[in-house]
């Protein structure tokens, strides 16, 4: 069983792949972000990095996803290769901060990559405001993602709900983070293992 949690930057996909790993006892997969040697250089300057980061997240999560399906366990994955591709690249170019022939050579890439790959079987979604997100972004205080703009996280949020409202690779299950606090209410935790069981099972 592969289950991967989506979601925009501080949505708490982090939080609930930990919650979820303990709770089930299968192995998480994190996103790479403290090795990653593009991150702080991006929120530095987007328009000078953003190739060279998306290329390291596309190679680092489709060895992830070829080590999940090789190893055949149970395993939560915290990101998917598809956000990178359908949300992440493509809002970077529509804001002017990749060139059209990075994009290109970045989305023939994926495509090919793609055709290799299996979707998880059920996909998470944790949606959230913009506040929200900000709010958890300032609680976990990463020094990079103090200069993160809210346009950037509101152009992030649209794509997001254009991806998930044609989301059509697999299971999926839409978690409203606004109002589901899973990582303070014990019983908002529980409702979402609820929720997951039943897709798990087929249960309605």
């Amino acid at each position: 069983m592969h289950i991967a949690i989506a979601g925009n930057i501080g949505s708490g996909k982090t939080t609930l792949a930990g919650l979820l790993s303990k709770h089930y006892g299968w192995q998480a997969h994190y996103e790479d972000v403290d090795t990653n040697p593009y991150l702080n250089n991006f929120y530095e300057d987007m328009k000078r990095w953003s190739f060279n980061l998306q290329i390291y997240f596309l190679n680092s999560r489709f060895r992830q996803v070829v080590e999940i399906r090789k190893k055949n366990k149970n395993v939560i994955q915290d990101r998917t290769i598809y956000e990178d591709a359908y949300i992440f690249a493509p809002n970077l170019h529509a804001m002017g901060l990749m060139e059209s022939r990075d994009f290109n050579n970045y989305s023939s890439l994926f495509e090919l990559m793609s055709s290799f790959i299996q979707p998880p079987d059920l996909l998470i979604y944790l949606k959230a405001s913009v506040p929200t997100l900000v709010n958890q972004i300032q609680k976990r205080g990463r020094e990079y993602e103090n200069t993160i703009r809210l346009d950037y996280l509101k152009k992030l949020n649209e794509r997001y709900e254009e991806w998930i409202t044609g989301y059509d690779l697999g299971k999926l299950l839409i978690v409203n983070v606004d109002k589901i606090k899973f990582s303070e209410r014990q019983e908002d935790l529980a409702e979402v293992v609820q929720r997951i069981d039943a897709e798990i099972h087929g249960l309605f």
